[in-house]
């Protein structure tokens, strides 16, 4: 590895683990770099964009399968905030199953497409389908593979706009890590400049290197502990970090650690059942102070249940003490949620890395005989009657 990216795996290529433990550990490099594309490319960016967001007939569409899907669900609800109009989050598998229920109204969308390879069968489909069945449908495809399918289709087609990210952020282990935050990052600078601004982004990614070396030792030792469930809850865009951290143990661990996701009240209404000697919980702590006091109570009900070794509280810096008992992780950087996601996910990233290697896996490839695959195969995207 070069110098300048931390070493978060002990011999990750002999382990099978050497894309995925340096896609993870470049994050710092690839979010200041695609911070600085797209700031490069602002004028036109805002004459695609900007006129839709004001048009508030026309939907915000964020769309993608697995990963790319919950980018979307992390950042519909801060986007649209910040925009003061409703952004939704749809996955590409519910457009192509379910088109007409997706599109009834008939209103003019802006399909945002996030994909890492742009060549996944959803995702040209979901494509095609707003096209059939929108008034009028805009693209804003964010991928990180010029030699996808989707960079090829839209690049400078009518009606659309293409943001070909970093080459270092198409990943080529099985999961998506450093290719989600360039393109969450990308979604959030097309709709709000002030999100990628020098500053801002490094501060962001010296909070992301910061969880690299300071966590990685502790975060390999917990995997190690022979745990069988693991819990992330968050509320917000919190909860969809806390579904693609679920995917992220279910992805690399081959299924071998079951996870589950929640809110911190939904949890209480049932889930909360799963709980045993076994379960290691761990809590995204909201930014905005009224939900964190949420995620606090929980956080010393459940430590009380399973002690502050089972249960870990990832918070702000400027949070207080609501840790309550539990393991207390803090996290730096500009402290708002819109930002807490990258340190955040970070953790998520190397549970996982370690917990596949804890569990006898190859974290690039966890599935050697093909039941999984990093760009979906097998599906048949049948014709709209």
């Amino acid at each position: 590895m070069s110098d300048n990216i931390p070493s978060i795996l002990a011999d990750a290529d002999t382990l099978g683990g050497g894309a995925t433990a340096r896609e993870i550990a470049q994050q710092p490099a690839t979010l200041i770099e695609t911070a600085a594309m797209v700031r490069t490319r602002r004028e036109q960016i805002a004459a695609f964009v900007d006129p839709l967001v004001v048009d508030t007939n026309t939907r915000i569409i964020l769309a993608g399968a697995g990963t790319s899907a919950f980018a979307g669900a992390i950042l519909a609800p801060t986007l649209s905030v910040e925009l003061g109009r409703p952004v939704e989050a749809i996955a590409t598998t519910d457009i192509v199953a379910r088109p007409r229920e997706i599109f009834a109204d008939r209103r003019p969308v802006l399909l945002v497409s996030f994909a890492r390879s742009g060549n996944s069968p959803e995702s040209v489909a979901a494509c095609e389908l707003a096209d059939a069945l929108a008034a009028e449908c805009r693209h804003l495809v964010i991928t990180c593979n010029r030699q996808g399918r989707l960079f090829h289709e839209y690049d400078g087609a009518a009606r659309s706009l293409v943001l070909a990210l970093p080459e270092a952020t198409d990943d080529q282990g099985f999961a998506m890590t450093s290719s989600v935050t360039a393109m969450m990052l990308a979604a959030t600078g097309a709709f709000c400049p002030a999100q990628v601004a020098e500053a801002r982004v490094a501060a962001i990614a010296n909070a992301v290197g910061q969880v690299l070396i300071e966590r990685n030792d502790a975060i390999r030792e917990i995997a190690g502990r022979g745990f069988e469930r693991i819990v992330y809850l968050g509320s917000g865009a919190l909860r969809g970090l806390a579904e693609e951290s679920a995917l992220k143990i279910l992805e690399l661990t081959g299924g071998r650690m079951l996870s589950y996701h929640d809110t911190a009240l939904g949890f209480r209404h049932g889930p909360k059942s799963l709980l045993d000697e076994k379960t290691l919980v761990l809590v995204y702590v909201a930014g905005e102070a009224h939900a964190a006091r949420y995620d606090a109570d929980l956080l010393a009900e459940v430590s009380g249940q399973l002690g502050p070794q089972r249960v870990i509280a990832i918070a702000p810096e400027s949070a207080g003490d609501l840790a309550r008992g539990a393991t207390d992780w803090r996290c730096g950087g500009p402290g708002d949620e819109a930002a807490l996601v990258y340190p955040y996910l970070v953790h998520a990233q190397l549970l996982a890395l370690h917990a596949s290697v804890a569990t006898g896996r190859t974290p690039d490839n966890p599935f050697p005989s093909g039941e999984v695959n990093r760009v979906v195969k097998g599906v048949t995207v049948h014709p709209l009657d």
